[in-house]
């Protein structure tokens, strides 16, 4: 009888505890949701005040945008409860700890993936007094005429110097590399002739291009942008495999419940799925690309693998 009786408080016990966790994920979110995120006017940001403009009506509560600087932005994140009500939306922060591995926070230990939220390629170009037509041309350019050519990027890590990065590997050039503080001064300096080509994000680049002011050379994508269509990517014009997209994804604090990780997945690719979010992202210079928990994850380490090896091979240093 006493050992009937331990079954069956043991069952009522998990009984209970399941009845709890199902109740609290149900109960979930009760009050207001924070994406953190980079300064306002990036792709980030923008990014993140249209998930949170597309998220409040199903999620039943308030998401808001926490613009941060730095740094600091992942670290608000790492140190949050995981509880769900602090998320993060960031374009590279998994391949900061590479470049500085003095950083707090590590990737794998702080931080579970939720979702690809958005991805935006970059558009090589080149100052139209180069010249070249295609990339075919260009690498055949830098080949002759080794370290003459220079281009610009914006801070060792960002998404124009890896994607330079890559394509100097695997075309086999050698070109010098001037950074700047960010894209901004570097398109301008490219604009203005004092750099020769650049990898830069179809945002910032596409009204430059359509003034005529700088030559679109290809995508970086795999395959062709619906934000520049009818541009052919760099793997179809002269560099088979080249891949340097810029990701936006989601990520939680470590420990976050597996319940509430696919709760936000779900109504983020709902909504991303969308026509019309479709046509507000593309309007800012990103592209939707939905995904599951377990295709971001993939994604962020196959990314980690591929920068490991740049880095190696050139030897790379945090300016």
């Amino acid at each position: 009888m006493m050992k009937v009786r331990s079954i069956v408080g043991l069952v009522m016990s998990a009984a209970t505890i399941l009845s709890i966790a199902t109740a609290s994920g149900q109960a979930y979110p009760a009050k207001t949701i924070r994406i953190v995120t980079s300064e306002p006017g990036g792709g980030s940001d923008l990014t993140s005040r249209l998930l949170a403009q597309g998220l409040t009506g199903p999620l039943g509560q308030p998401v808001i945008v926490d613009n941060r600087a730095g740094v600091i932005v992942v670290e608000t994140v790492a140190k949050a409860p995981p509880d769900g009500y602090t998320i993060l939306l960031s374009a590279s922060m998994w391949l900061s700890p590479l470049f500085q591995p003095e950083l707090s926070f590590d990737q794998v230990r702080d931080f579970l993936p939720i979702a690809l939220a958005v991805s935006t390629p970059n558009i090589l170009v080149i100052h139209p007094s180069l010249p070249v037509k295609s990339v075919k041309d260009l690498i055949a350019l830098a080949k002759s005429r080794p370290g003459e050519l220079n281009y610009a990027t914006g801070t060792t890590g960002s998404a124009s110097h890896i994607a330079a990065e890559k394509f100097k590997s695997m075309a086999g050039v050698n070109m010098m590399r001037i950074p700047y503080k960010n894209a901004g001064p570097g398109i301008t300096a490219l604009i203005g002739g004092q750099v020769q080509i650049m990898f830069a994000t179809a945002g910032s680049i596409t009204p430059h291009i359509k003034a005529g002011k700088l030559r679109p050379l290809g995508v970086t994508s795999p395959k062709p942008s619906a934000l520049l269509p009818d541009l052919p990517t760099v793997a179809a014009t002269g560099l088979p495999g080249y891949d340097a997209n810029t990701l936006f994804g989601l990520f939680a604090p470590a420990k976050t419940p597996a319940d509430i990780i696919n709760r936000l997945n779900q109504e983020i690719v709902r909504y991303l799925s969308r026509a019309e979010a479709r046509e507000k992202l593309l309007s800012v210079g990103v592209e939707p690309s939905p995904s599951s928990v377990e295709q971001w994850a993939a994604m962020v380490k196959a990314d980690m693998d591929a920068v490991s090896k740049i880095i190696k091979s050139a030897n790379l240093r945090v300016n």
